[in-house]
């Protein structure tokens, strides 16, 4: 056996020799950000070793730790392995994330309660929103949010079923009592706020995207990580809540919202009918950003929906200086002639860009020519030493890089331009593809309705300016916030609306982009930035 010591703490964790750091940190519930999960390709994991017994530097580190970072002891503990005693420094702490828990509702006719309290939550990749409700008034007592406790499992939902795959005896049931626990530490929070007991809970109606529906009943969510791409189930689910471990009331029922596909999920479905796209009589587009870009096109009646993988570089992932939405982040860029202007989440020091602070920056960017439509960053020598944007370019060997803040120093390299623009091609391509599919043209379209914890945090500017959504959406964004737990809500407040929204899952027609004609040519001239 061997003892990490670590230095802010004092804490003391016994582990075997030969153990992943990383992962025996994990287990012992100490925060280590690591979006990749372990496979030594973020960068994020950093520890520095002050004393004791670790495994040699691996290639992976080489190449992601600065030599001023290697040479003072920092590792990542994704790649180390404790070989004996050892005292480390955590090097990332947690910060305070921004959780959006509200949205438009619509009119809709309440079922009448005499009593007792319903709980809705809207689970996501990366955020959890719970609330709790008086049924017979239908007034939120209190609401309650959190990251997906599932993180430490990857941060996108395929990193997590590939942990089911790696962990075929342990990872459903490890991810299922990740998710559970968050929701019943939610629902303890919320009860203590509003002065009730957990045993007067009499529902519990939850939307979330197919992973992490199949992942909350603890059912195998592999066959949604691999070519065909079918999830174990799609129709809506209702069971005892504490049959998967929810605490409640005895009798407390728990109702899962419908999906339509692998990568259309409740989320979706909740959002479609609260934006009640069914009636609509124009064309209207229906988008929600993220990790995935899932788009709903609704136009003479017809639903046709697709999802397109955006990468996690839209939430500040897998870019150089990227971060959460969290105290500290920039959130909004300003390239001026007199310098670089920041805004940052919480006040603070910059310590990092979240995604609309890539976004942003990217948009800037472009307006003011240091990187060109195709994506590549303008050679400096083409700037006259004058020109206020030469100091803000350098280059790191042949490779260029924008300073966007000195101290600490935060980048804006090559490869963050590139993810931002796959993400661009990634959501433009499949908004093209659902126009050409109903034969309708950009100036055709009548709204665009921006909906989910992303969304709301982007700007026209910066989703027009990067061409994530074409000029002819200009004027058209409508902003709708968390229409995932407005549906969850009104599926908790009436009976009918649950039948509607099961009937609506099953109008919704799901494309897949692959099979699209031409869809490689669309992604090509989509990844193109505006002019």
């Amino acid at each position: 056996m061997a003892e990490i010591k670590v230095k802010q703490s004092g804490r003391r964790i016994a582990c075997r020799k030969g153990e992943n750091l990383l992962e025996a940190l994990l287990s012992a519930g100490v925060f280590v950000d690591n979006p990749c999960n372990g496979k030594g390709i973020c960068g994020k994991c950093k520890v520095r070793v002050c004393a004791g017994g670790a495994s040699e530097l691996t290639a992976s580190e080489e190449r992601l730790l600065k030599p001023e970072e290697a040479a003072e002891g920092v590792r990542l503990s994704c790649m180390t392995e404790v070989t004996g005693d050892i005292e480390i420094e955590l090097l990332s702490k947690e910060r305070k994330h921004e959780v959006l828990t509200k949205g438009y509702m619509p009119e809709f006719e309440r079922d009448r309660y005499d009593g007792g309290y319903g709980v809705i939550i809207d689970i996501g990749t990366t955020t959890v929103v719970t609330a709790l409700i008086d049924l017979k008034t239908g007034e939120e007592l209190a609401n309650a949010s959190m990251i997906n406790a599932q993180k430490r499992y990857g941060l996108d939902v395929l990193t997590r079923i590939t942990y089911e795959y790696e962990h075929p005896d342990r990872g459903i049931c490890e991810l299922q009592q990740a998710i559970v626990n968050s929701v019943n530490g939610m629902i303890e929070e919320a009860c203590k706020e509003a002065g009730i007991e957990k045993n007067e809970i009499r529902e519990i109606d939850v939307a979330a995207n197919c992973t992490m529906m199949h992942m909350l009943l603890g059912v195998d969510a592999r066959t949604i990580g691999k070519s065909p791409y079918k999830p174990e189930f799609t129709e809506a689910k209702e069971l005892p809540a504490r049959e998967i471990g929810i605490e409640a009331g005895e009798d407390a029922r728990l109702y899962c919202l419908p999906q339509v596909s692998a990568y259309i999920g409740a989320d979706i479905v909740a959002g479609a009918y609260v934006c009640e796209l069914q009636k609509e009589r124009g064309n209207v587009l229906f988008i929600d950003i993220g990790t995935n870009g899932e788009i709903v096109l609704a136009s003479g009646g017809r639903l046709l929906c697709c999802s397109c993988a955006a990468g996690p570089a839209l939430e500040g992932m897998n870019i150089s200086s990227g971060m959460r939405a969290a105290e500290g982040a920039i959130e909004d860029v300003r390239i001026t002639e007199q310098g670089i202007e920041v805004d940052v989440i919480g006040g603070q020091e910059p310590a990092g860009l979240c995604g609309s602070g890539i976004l942003a920056v990217v948009k800037e960017l472009l307006r003011t020519g240091i990187v060109k439509k195709t994506g590549v960053f303008v050679k400096k020598e083409k700037l006259r030493e004058e020109d206020y944007r030469y100091p803000m370019l350098r280059l790191n060997g042949t490779k260029r890089e924008f300073i966007l803040w000195e101290e600490p120093e935060l980048l804006v390299t090559q490869g963050d331009v590139r993810q931002v623009q796959l993400a661009k091609g990634a959501i433009l391509s499949g908004f093209t593809a659902l126009l050409r599919k109903a034969g309708i043209g950009m100036e055709g379209l009548d709204k665009v309705m921006i909906a989910g914890q992303f969304g709301a945090h982007l700007p026209a500017a910066s989703l027009i300016g990067t061409g994530i959504l074409p000029k002819e959406a200009e004027g058209k964004l409508v902003y709708v916030g968390n229409s995932s737990k407005t549906g969850a809500y009104m599926a908790l407040m009436s009976e009918k609306v649950k039948r509607e929204i099961e009937a609506l899952a099953g109008k919704m027609e799901y494309m897949e982009l692959a099979e699209t004609e031409n869809y490689e040519r669309i992604f090509t001239e989509s990844m193109i930035f505006p002019g």
